[in-house]
């Protein structure tokens, strides 16, 4: 009996095995299929496309007063799709999470100065570029930093998974290893970092100039801020998408040179950004 008892007890163990390592090749295999997969014709059967965003980065995707969502890549995506006869609907996530939103589906695409690097080329598919960026050092003016060595010993404010999170991580020597303790006080929003710039409870925050130059023009005292490129090299704003949309990229990336060819790309760069200079908007002209 005790022998039977024992021989049961492994017989449901092996097939508990059983099913825990086709419920693992299951899930991967969901999660390949939603990586690999070509969603334009649901997209463009269902007519609407869904967007994540941070809705907190000026002036890419933010919130007005009165609750509006508005933005450079609002107004972008909107006239991208457009031409396909799409409704745009914009999503807010929380940036840390937004490759795991790509992946499970729960977005579409990833357009909210989402900038390419070697480490997200890895997981996902860009668009063509669509503006240059790059990292900068914001400080106050009062506090006489002008370089990024003049950061030693004081303390840094980054936005977490940001490029500029990254950058820090990929090249120390550059400034991570100046500031207190080599490590960063990490924030969810840009917004958040800069309440704490002007309280004095951070010395100073890397972040994207297109943020930064925004945000510091409409602030009461432009001129208490001070702005350091350092060495940092430039960046380019693109849409991230699943690797598997081939045909999404390409609709997007054809828009997109459509809207440069039409005008409409130079309009809305005059509307947010006062130029219409179209090597901000155009990196390859």
């Amino acid at each position: 009996m005790k022998q039977k008892i024992i021989k049961l007890v492994t017989l449901l163990a092996v097939a508990v095995m059983a099913l825990s390592l086709s419920s693992c090749g299951d899930k991967k295999s969901v999660a390949q299929e939603a990586n690999t997969a070509d969603t334009w014709a649901a997209i463009k059967k269902r007519k609407r496309v869904i967007i994540g965003l941070d809705d907190t980065f000026v002036p890419m995707g933010f919130r007005e007063k009165n609750g509006k969502l508005v933005g450079y890549d609002i107004d972008l995506a909107k006239a991208v799709f457009k031409q396909y006869g799409i409704k745009a609907d914009f999503q807010p996530i929380d940036w840390n999470m937004k490759e795991t939103e790509l992946r499970n589906r729960t977005i579409d695409l990833i357009w909210n100065g989402y900038t390419i690097t070697p480490e997200r080329l890895k997981q996902i598919a860009f668009s063509r570029p669509y503006m240059a960026n790059r990292q900068v050092l914001v400080t106050k003016k009062s506090e006489g930093i002008n370089s990024f060595a003049g950061m030693k010993n004081k303390t840094l404010g980054v936005q977490t998974s940001s490029s500029g999170a990254s950058l820090l991580d990929e090249k120390p020597a550059m400034l991570k290893n100046y500031i207190k303790d080599k490590t960063p006080v990490m924030y969810d929003s840009f917004n958040n970092a800069f309440m704490d710039l002007d309280a004095g409870r951070i010395q100073g925050m890397l972040i994207d100039s297109v943020y930064s130059g925004y945000y510091i023009q409409h602030e009461k005292d432009p001129a208490s801020y001070q702005t350091t490129v350092g060495g940092f090299d430039g960046e380019d704003f693109a849409v991230g998408m699943r690797k598997g949309d081939k045909t999404l990229k390409r609709k997007i990336d054809s828009a997109l040179q459509q809207l440069a060819n039409d005008g409409e790309l130079q309009k809305i760069n005059q509307k947010w950004f006062g130029t219409n200079d179209n090597s901000l908007i155009d990196p390859e002209k």
